[in-house]
């Protein structure tokens, strides 16, 4: 049975506002079912012309091209609350494909009626621009990472990033988080050989920055980690869910 609105589970953590009773009648209107998908299910291809758009209610995910030569970038990692298919409603074609990396559940919407329920609820459009300049911003911040951090402070950065998104969302406790992503996602996310990316996480467990065996991810020590990251260890601002 799909999930009443009223009784949505991220309305519980303190990473999403508050929603009013009028916004949470309107997305029970505008939402028109719920899908579970196993990982390694695609949600949305490259190219593709989705009639659906989703909000993430459980599970996790990455965001991804490939390029002629069939290597693949990671663009980012897909987490609870995040609205996914924006791109296939305002530009036609998604420009990207969306894979589940561990069992998800996701609210469906209907992507024609997308208009309709901006124009009805100008409030709601405004915070979907909201969404789509956060994910803006951390593209930024990803390409400087790409360009000028090293492989070190590179992997630091993902490494608390993630894990302040995923303690944020309720994904696992202080120090410990569920990390159902590979090496080779971190690899394909930072532009980095995973030959390189197992030795810099091993520097990174050799320091006692990190733990990281089978599907548990450890910070243990989060300012350290963030310095050498150049970055901070604030958790990530309040945001709307859609």
């Amino acid at each position: 049975m799909a999930t009443d609105c009223k009784y949505c589970p991220m309305r519980r953590k303190d990473l999403f506002a508050p929603m009013s009773q009028d916004d949470v009648a309107a997305m029970q209107r505008f939402k028109v079912g719920e899908l579970v998908v196993d990982p390694g299910t695609p949600i949305l291809l490259e190219g593709s012309n989705s009639p659906q758009l989703f909000t993430v209610l459980h599970g996790m995910g990455i965001r991804y091209r490939f390029l002629e030569n069939g290597e693949r970038q990671v663009i980012n990692f897909v987490f609870p609350g995040d609205f996914l298919g924006l791109q296939s409603g305002l530009m036609g074609e998604m420009g990207h494909s969306v894979d589940a990396t561990s069992k998800m559940t996701l609210c469906v919407f209907d992507r024609a009626e997308l208009w309709n329920f901006v124009k009805a609820y100008p409030e709601r459009g405004f915070e979907l621009a909201w969404l789509a300049a956060v994910e803006e911003h951390f593209l930024g911040e990803s390409l400087t990472t790409l360009g000028q951090r090293t492989a070190l402070q590179s992997l630091a950065w993902a490494f608390v990033r993630i894990y302040l998104r995923m303690r944020a969302s309720g994904l696992g406790e202080e120090g410990m988080v569920r990390f159902p992503f590979k090496q080779r996602d971190l690899a394909d996310a930072l532009g980095l050989s995973l030959v390189h990316t197992n030795k810099t996480i091993g520097t990174l467990k050799s320091r006692q920055l990190i733990g990281w065996e089978g599907p548990e991810l450890q910070i243990h020590d989060l300012p350290a980690l963030a310095e050498v990251g150049l970055t901070t260890s604030d958790g990530p601002k309040v945001r709307p869910i859609m």
